[in-house]
């Protein structure tokens, strides 16, 4: 166990699956306690019980976050347990579908929105007034296509480059409340959204995404929660406003990249989490 987030009290959206389950476990390891929040659908209980398994210290919380009542209730759970809140993980989103957009679906749209950007926006209303009065910080799950654009799935990349600017505006205003708000930008991540078996991508997607980053592979879930845990420690304490990648170079990627990536940047770094839900995919379907 660490202690880089000692004593700090976090909420991680999406925290049951994928990268939000990775998020948490690091958190918890690093002394956090953490609130695992999502769909009663999700894992969250699952990933609970493994943290306090590991000694750290977890509560759940499920529920549809894209209702201001329920974002409201999972703060006061925090408060009620913990006594104060630190961090917010905007992490929840979805990636419903991939069509070009004369045929992508009003409801995978509709989705989209419910759950990238109105779930963060409710949240971040929710946690501020326990924020300010903690000097605590935000951060928002954003992507390389909120900064490129993706084909075959426009929507997507909008909803996480409103992300982007959102997560701006928020340092800007907040702070003078004494709150940062930053934004983690992951590329292709090893989750269940970018597997054929699991997600909306075909095979060909799936060559891509990898083809397209300059060291030729997926990045680990834990990869993207060792950015998470800086710029929510007190570490990165002269940074808000910012947007961090962990993209595996894509967003300077010409052509196919990956193909011509060293075989040690191929390889997947072993990670000391213990992950057992990265594969789900329960937010990736519409419900």
């Amino acid at each position: 166990m660490g202690n880089r987030l000692e004593g700090k009290v976090a909420i991680v959206t999406g925290g049951g699956s994928g990268i939000g389950e990775a998020i948490c476990k690091k958190f918890a390891k690093e002394g956090a306690k953490v609130v695992v929040a999502g769909f009663s659908e999700d894992p969250v209980e699952e990933v609970t019980r493994e943290i306090q398994e590991e000694g750290g210290t977890a509560i759940p919380f499920t529920g549809d976050l894209s209702l201001l009542a329920n974002a409201q209730g999972c703060v006061e759970l925090a408060v009620k347990q913990y006594g104060k809140l630190d961090i917010l993980i905007n992490n929840a989103g979805t990636f419903p579908e991939t069509n070009l957009l004369s045929d992508f679906s009003e409801e995978a749209f509709d989705y989209l929105l419910k759950n990238n950007i109105r779930t963060a926006f409710v949240m971040s209303k929710a946690a501020l007034p326990e924020l300010q009065k903690t000097k605590g910080n935000i951060i928002c799950a954003g992507s390389e296509s909120g900064a490129l654009g993706i084909a075959q799935n426009a929507p997507y990349g909008g909803t996480k480059g409103f992300m982007h600017a959102f997560a701006k505006g928020l340092a800007a205003e907040q702070a003078q409340k004494g709150v940062r708000c930053n934004v983690v930008a992951p590329g292709p991540i090893d989750t269940g959204w970018t597997h054929k078996e699991t997600g909306p991508m075909d095979e060909q997607m799936e060559q891509m995404v990898t083809q397209g980053t300059l060291m030729g592979r997926r990045g680990t879930p834990e990869e993207v929660a060792n950015a998470y845990l800086f710029v929510a420690s007190d570490e990165a304490s002269y940074v808000t406003g910012a947007i961090f990648p962990v993209d595996g170079g894509t967003l300077i990627a010409k052509g196919p990249a990956g193909d011509m990536a060293a075989q040690n940047m191929k390889q997947q770094p072993k990670g000391e989490l213990s992950l057992q839900h990265s594969k789900d995919s329960h937010t990736s379907v519409r419900k």
